[in-house]
């Protein structure tokens, strides 16, 4: 996609989202309040989600107004992050049946607002500030229970769902589209050395379930709730129990 096309499908989203704000606004002026300081009172999506993540991981205004420029500083460096932003934000409107708005998961869905936090901590333990990068780590810990390792590495179109309990590791790799449900552990095992799983692409991850060392989820697998996966799932299982064990896998035919 060309820097120009990703400008109007960005201006788009964020126009669709101003939209719905000012539908919201009119018809219920008390709570257009919140929603004007939240949405309107902004330039572009940038802006908005620093401004959330400020007031999400601040604890008073000294803090949400460093949170918010780091964010910003971050977002300003690294646009392709707001990029990811929105197709993180359109990702739960078509994975949740019971959302039909951009706007309630961008102000309410701490998975989403927890995501975006990583993403700013990723950005700068990649450029070498790395107490800063550990502080959003355990802010978006203590406030949204959902902590992410600055180092580790998460596509876009990514959900989390629910967002209570999510641990993933340093150096865990997630690709794009991937969902991942409450309490989900995802590291590095006892095993030496010492490696960090890696996640394909389009994988669900159900709840309570434990990703754990130098293991491979292939693309579109499914892991059951409370599944402990501590090998390789091929691509398109599904793997199920303690330990892991693989059905409806695709026959060959079919993966081809």
């Amino acid at each position: 996609m060309t820097a120009a096309a990703k400008a109007t499908t960005d201006n788009g989203l964020w126009q669709a989202i101003r939209d719905e704000a000012q539908r919201a606004v009119a018809s219920d002026p008390v709570f257009g309040t919140s929603l004007t300081e939240a949405v309107l009172a902004h330039d572009d999506l940038a802006a908005a989600i620093a401004g959330l993540i400020g007031r999400r991981l601040g604890g008073n205004a000294a803090e949400q107004s460093r949170f918010t420029a780091f964010s910003h500083g971050a977002f300003r460096g690294s646009p392709e992050l707001i990029e990811a932003a929105g197709r993180d934000l359109q990702a739960i409107v078509r994975s949740d049946p019971a959302i039909a708005s951009l706007l309630a998961p961008l102000l309410h869905f701490k998975g989403y607002v927890a995501l975006q936090a990583w993403r700013v901590s990723n950005w700068l333990w990649r450029h070498d500030q790395r107490d800063a990068a550990l502080l959003f780590q355990n802010e978006a810990s203590n406030v949204l229970q959902v902590s992410i390792h600055p180092a580790a590495s998460i596509g876009s179109s990514v959900y989390l769902d629910h967002a209570t309990g999510i641990v993933i590791g340093a150096h865990v790799v997630i690709g794009d589209e991937v969902t991942i449900l409450q309490n989900v552990s995802i590291g590095r095992g006892n095993e030496l050395p010492t490696r960090s799983p890696r996640i394909g692409r389009g994988v669900y991850i159900g709840a309570g379930a434990s990703i754990l060392g130098d293991v491979g989820i292939g693309d579109l697998a499914k892991i059951g709730a409370g599944t402990v996966v501590t090998s390789d799932i091929p691509a398109g299982c599904t793997a199920v129990g303690n330990p892991a064990r693989l059905t409806n896998c695709p026959t060959p035919a079919s993966a081809a």
